[in-house]
């Protein structure tokens, strides 16, 4: 069905019908000119998040369902990494004509299943055209006490540095996702090529058939994934980590610092560092990485480290704790101490297999280099 034919409040109507409030807090979600919020005891954090095609995602490679979950996943990740717990979210899109009802149904499936997961309520947001491809435009509210909340800026000297799940594994799934699109263009191209010199010599009409077959053939292109599943995963179904925050709560360990990795450990790491007016020293035998990360890395003939440091769209969750902590955060599963803050004199410093020290640059992902 064309979008055309619902209108804007229809397409609202549509997909948000069923939609029932799971929080306190949520006083009034869609259907008027603002959603009602009531937050009397504790502190409301706000976080907003712009996915554009072509830069952030590419439908050549990611269905709709996976797009509307991932947009949903990355903005609850910011919410916990401030050590809070999403309640709401405004979804606003722009869109444009090639895609249909149906689609937007999709996108909302998956958006959906990511705000269940995490109890997040969907009290709003627009709809407009796009000339450009498709944009999207989540806010994510939620809320904590004024004691609990962690920002960037607590860091002290001595903390210890940790990080949750592994390093490296989502930039290596995009890297097999853009090989095997190339592969598949690269096999159109060559077709066309063929069809091309065909018609010039005038061979066309005797080999139309065979151009046939091999279209088809194209057109059941199957992409070599065999063995690399959890780098896929990684890239396509976004995970945020409230399992984490919860299992802090239960250690009775709160964060000094925290942030969760979108463009990178040592792009984040340094944003840390800078707002809390410290140093870092981090060590190369210490970062998680996953043994499907190293073997792709291997494969592609690029360093895991540098797949770790800077490949982006993990998020997981990078935090600093009081070193009385140590023993606390040893029994913990999934998180992983990396290294320790210094003071601001000693710089950022990774300490590699063999001991030798290097500066950490700030390599992550920019999304306004382009």
């Amino acid at each position: 069905m064309e979008i055309a034919k619902l209108g804007e409040f229809g397409l609202i109507d549509r997909l948000t019908q069923d939609i029932k409030p799971q929080n306190t807090s949520t006083k009034y979600g869609v259907g008027d000119d603002c959603a009602v919020l009531h937050y009397p005891d504790s502190e409301v954090l706000v976080t907003t998040d712009m996915l554009m095609e072509g830069v952030h995602f590419d439908l050549t490679y990611i269905d709709l369902k996976h797009l509307g979950w991932k947009s949903a996943m990355v903005n609850i990740s910011d919410i916990f990494a401030m050590n809070g717990k999403p309640r709401q979210m405004t979804v606003s899109l722009a869109l444009s004509k090639r895609f249909t009802v149906e689609d937007l149904e999709l996108f909302y499936s998956g958006l959906r299943a990511a705000c269940e997961k995490w109890g997040v309520d969907i009290v709003g947001g627009d709809t407009t055209s796009s000339y450009t491809g498709l944009a999207i435009s989540i806010t994510c509210i939620g809320e904590a006490r004024k004691e609990d909340i962690v920002y960037r800026n607590g860091a002290k000297e001595t903390d210890l540095i940790c990080v949750s799940g592994d390093l490296g594994a989502a930039y290596m799934g995009l890297q097999l996702l853009e090989r095997e699109k190339a592969v598949y263009y690269s096999q159109i191209e060559e077709l066309n090529k063929k069809i091309a010199e065909a018609k010039q010599n005038g061979t066309y009409e005797s080999q139309s058939s065979k151009f046939k077959v091999q279209s088809s053939k194209l057109q059941d292109f199957q992409p070599d994934f065999a063995g690399k599943e959890y780098l896929l995963q990684r890239q396509l179904k976004t995970e945020a980590r409230g399992d984490i925050i919860q299992r802090l709560r239960e250690a009775g360990i709160r964060p000094t610092a925290m942030m969760d990795i979108s463009d990178g450990l040592s792009s984040e790491l340094r944003h840390i560092c800078k707002q809390s007016h410290v140093g870092c020293r981090i060590f190369e035998k210490q970062l998680p990485i996953d043994y499907q990360t190293a073997v792709m890395a291997e494969e592609l003939n690029m360093n895991v480290t540098t797949c770790a440091l800077n490949g982006g769209e993990d998020y997981e969750l990078l935090f600093t704790v009081p070193i009385g902590d140590h023993e606390k955060i040893q029994q913990l599963d999934d998180i992983h101490l990396i290294g320790h803050i210094t003071k601001p004199e000693l710089g950022h410093v990774l300490v590699s297999r063999d001991d030798q020290e290097f500066e950490l640059k700030a390599q992550g992902w920019n999304p306004l280099q382009r």
